[in-house]
């Protein structure tokens, strides 16, 4: 006959056993990375926008001089050529954040005839607290999101002033996510922007990233765009892909030691989401 059953040895109830989903959302962001699993992206009913559009990604222009002003308007007009219907611009738009290269920038990525949505970096700050000209420049550009074509896009704010490694995204960042994440639809293709890294062990990736992306838990994230580090990353979770990409800047290198300097060229289309790296090589050179 056996023995009675310990207290600790018996069965739970199949009732109190946890769901898989319900499992997955008590784990943490980086543990979902590594599972390659996002909750967001198990929904039966996520929507697939049946239209098509071309959108540009760049990072780290770090704009200093008129030199640089020659450099960017000649990679405009390479952008051109791919037709996008807007560009993201994943921070470091200048080298010290001082109003006249930041209202510069702006002005160059005009002719590209598209909507120009950025995001702040590091490098967009005068001192450790002043980013008086970016705000003034940009002055509903810190947190927001819009739709276009049936997607939704996110620019966040990760900066920690002039930090560039150890950050903290700030609590008022985190707050604003969590009050305007309950007013968007977490079924449509959904793409974050940022400027330092997301991706799981990537070169400056903020000590709290996890904070920010279990937000997103049940969001059908696509795509994560983030710059700082200039190099190509990709982590992928599922349908989700988080990135950081080579800089384009005249005066400033990759610290991968890559020589290319460009942006990506994305395809929104059925619900999918297609990357290109395209290399931009002016004649006279490609940086310093």
């Amino acid at each position: 006959m056996l023995g009675r059953q310990k207290p600790h040895q018996r069965m739970q109830s199949p009732s109190l056993l946890p769901t898989r989903r319900e499992a997955l959302r008590q784990l943490s962001a980086g543990a979902l990375l590594v599972l390659g699993q996002w909750p967001g992206s198990l929904h039966a009913d996520n929507a697939q926008p049946a239209g098509r559009f071309r959108f540009i990604v760049v990072n780290d222009t770090h704009h200093m001089s008129p030199q640089c002003t020659d450099y960017l308007a000649g990679a405009v007009r390479q952008m051109k050529s791919s037709s996008p219907e807007f560009c993201l611009h994943c921070g470091d738009l200048t080298e010290k954040g001082e109003a006249g290269n930041m209202e510069l920038v702006p002005d160059v990525f005009r002719s590209l005839d598209a909507p120009f949505y950025p995001v702040i970096g590091n490098h967009d700050y005068v001192t450790q607290s002043d980013r008086t000209a970016y705000e003034k420049r940009f002055p509903e550009r810190l947190n927001y999101h819009f739709n276009h074509g049936g997607w939704q896009f996110l620019g966040l704010d990760t900066s920690e002033g002039q930090k560039y490694e150890k950050t903290v995204v700030a609590e008022s960042t985190l707050r604003w996510i969590d009050d305007n994440l309950p007013r968007l639809n977490p079924r449509i293709p959904t793409v974050v922007f940022t400027h330092f890294p997301m991706g799981a062990e990537v070169t400056y990736r903020p000590l709290n990233t996890e904070d920010l992306l279990y937000r997103f838990r049940d969001f059908n994230l696509k795509a994560v765009f983030c710059g700082h580090f200039h190099g190509f990353t990709e982590r992928t979770s599922g349908q989700a892909i988080l990135t950081t990409n080579r800089c384009c800047a005249l005066k400033r290198n990759n610290h991968d030691g890559t020589k290319a300097k460009g942006y990506f060229v994305c395809e929104a289309s059925d619900g999918k989401l297609t990357r290109t790296f395209v290399e931009y090589a002016p004649a006279s050179g490609g940086g310093l």
